[in-house]
């Protein structure tokens, strides 16, 4: 019996001397070591556990053991920069960095042998030192230089014009008389200087809401080439604005209305913002499953329902171009995007939608900037994923429809604007989204100033300006820079 006093082998079990079990290697050796899930997934990503001063997360000062500790670590046979610097400001919310050492002999466990960096050879190709990261403006200087470049041209705007009123005293004399403040000016000049201020007032509301909803649907989309006609929006405020054309030209009967008489010229804005928020909301709606929004369905969506609104579209300006030419220029007139006529009614509908927008930004700034590591792992970080997504979407489509419901489809603001501000401060949204206020003006306003100083009285619309400048030059920074561009 294995129990029994006289058994042999408890006898040998008996005399053996006991071994003292190992002792663990201190933390900070050269060990190699596996500590938990995170470590595991780290040693899949990279070959060589990356270092970080001993004790920097825990906040305490380095102690000289850290050196002697740090000098028998290895040495890396590719001569890279080992340290890791970890993300900045908090960015992954808990995270402690620690040191891991790991030799290059064989791999840790329960990582396969394959994926250990093998030695250096004659073969092997050269590593290069990782690149320095791109040189960032700061914010604030940005937005300094942003805001003195747009008053620039605010004044320029209310000085330029088929109009001999250039003299700054009488403009101002004009502005202040609109805001109740002063004595109007003589004749038409009083005409001519509130004309000019509504235009540019219309002009700075367009080009933020749509530089704002540009930069919003980026972010939620991650594709940088996002705009406000992915989801519909230019194209439902075109189909609003023509049947709103086609009643108060008189097609009000064929809608089943008696006559297009007791209709406001804001119909045309009406209908136009209406349609807008309809077609978003239905393309949302039908991108939805189980109460997520997914993003390539929203895609694959809007791609189809913007097919399906421009055969509307077209079909309603073949009946106008077929009986009526001054209608059918109304339309194409809108529909190429415009700025004249614009009354105080158009400026304070466009900034009412841009208010709403803005409120929603301090809700979803931060959590944007999660998003670029994708939409799960922004879930896993405890984000409400589906909560931002619905915000940023409705504020993206209030500013965009605001805007096209007031001045008509004009391109490339909303494109260009974040894709620029992205190169030039980072992407993070915080800082982002707050100058694409000041940007998208600033392009629009240009583009609309500098067409009255070239073309003078010449009827060229915005949103022709803007294709014409907008187009090569975006097609200039994409050729300028195909190697950083990732497909989605």
């Amino acid at each position: 019996m294995r129990g029994h006093p006289s058994n042999p082998l408890n006898n040998a079990l008996r005399r053996a001397p006991e071994r003292p079990l190992p002792r663990r290697a201190p933390w900070g050796s050269d060990r190699r070591l596996l500590v938990g899930p995170v470590v595991r997934r780290l040693a899949r990503k990279a070959d060589v556990h990356r270092q970080v001063d001993p004790g920097a997360a825990r906040g305490r000062r380095p102690h000289p053991a850290d050196a002697c500790r740090l000098a028998r670590a290895p040495p890396d046979p590719y001569h890279r920069d080992t340290r890791w610097r970890g993300p900045q400001g908090g960015a992954a919310k808990g995270a402690a960095y620690v040191r891991f050492s790991l030799r290059l002999q064989g791999p840790p466990p329960n990582l396969p042998a394959h994926r250990v960096m093998s030695p250096p050879s004659s073969r092997a190709p050269s590593l290069r030192a990782p690149s320095a990261p791109p040189r960032r403006l700061a914010p604030g200087r940005l937005a300094a230089v942003l805001g003195l470049a747009l008053a620039v041209i605010v004044v320029g705007s209310l000085q330029v014009g088929t109009s001999d009123l250039s003299d700054l005293g009488r403009i101002g004399r004009g502005l202040l008389a609109m805001l109740g403040l002063g004595e109007p000016l003589a004749g038409a000049e009083q005409t001519i200087v509130e004309w000019r201020a509504v235009r540019v007032l219309t002009a700075l509301g367009v080009g933020a809401a749509l530089a704002l909803s540009g930069g919003l649907l980026q972010g939620v989309f991650q594709n940088d080439l996002a705009s406000p006609s992915i989801i519909g929006i230019s194209a439902g405020a075109s189909l609003g604005a023509s049947l709103g054309i086609l009643i108060l030209g008189g097609y009000a009967t064929v809608f089943g209305l008696d006559a297009a008489t007791g209709f406001s010229p804001l119909l045309v804005t009406a209908c136009a913002f209406v349609f807008a928020l309809s077609i978003a909301w239905l393309v949302t709606a039908l991108a939805t499953t189980g109460g997520r929004i997914s993003v390539p369905t929203l895609l694959l969506v809007g791609i189809a329902v913007n097919a399906t609104v421009g055969g509307l579209l077209a079909a309603v300006h073949w009946l106008a171009l077929r009986d009526e030419l001054e209608l059918a220029r109304a339309l194409i007139t809108w529909t190429f995007g415009t700025l004249d006529d614009r009354t105080v009614q158009h400026a304070v509908l466009v900034w009412v939608g841009l208010a709403g927008a803005i409120a929603v930004l301090p809700l979803v700034c931060f959590e944007l900037d999660l998003f670029a590591s994708g939409e799960e792992d922004a879930h896993g970080l405890g984000v409400d994923t589906r909560r931002v997504k619905f915000l940023a979407l409705s504020a993206a489509s209030l500013a965009a429809a605001a805007a096209v419901s007031v001045a008509g489809q004009i391109a490339f603001v909303g494109l260009i604007v974040p894709h620029l501000l992205r190169l030039i401060v980072g992407p993070a949204h915080r800082a982002l989204l707050p100058l694409c206020l000041l940007g998208g003006p600033l392009l629009l306003l240009g583009a609309d100033l500098l067409r009255r100083v070239v073309w003078g009285g010449a009827e060229l619309q915005p949103g022709v300006m803007m294709s014409l400048l907008g187009g090569p030059f975006f097609l200039l920074l994409l050729l300028r820079n195909r190697a950083g561009i990732q497909s989605w």
